[in-house]
């Protein structure tokens, strides 16, 4: 298994489910517009920057998000287009 980014250890405060889907959306919503610490100054709900950060590497550690070369943080997960590229018969390999 990979090792993760985080350490249990090092971190004070775990953040709740609802707290992590309302980052994923507010990231989905604006994808590509924000860095990371615009991105935290405009969430819907303030929470810890530390918390924020725990957030930010779980979404990268999954493939959910991707950070551009000027730092913008951008969704990248699709799992209904990767259902719609396997099933295309002219993309399969052998």
């Amino acid at each position: 298994m990979p090792e993760l980014l985080f350490k249990q250890k090092e971190i004070l405060h775990y953040p709740q489910l609802d707290t992590v889907l309302m980052v994923e959306q507010f990231i989905y919503d604006h994808s590509g517009e924000f860095k990371k610490k615009a991105l935290w100054e405009n969430l819907p709900k303030q929470m810890m920057y530390q918390t924020f950060c725990v957030i930010i590497d779980y979404l990268l550690e999954s493939g959910k998000i991707a950070v551009d070369p000027e730092g913008k943080i951008a969704w990248v997960w699709d799992p209904e287009g990767v259902k719609r590229y396997l099933a295309r018969k002219d993309l399969s390999w052998n």
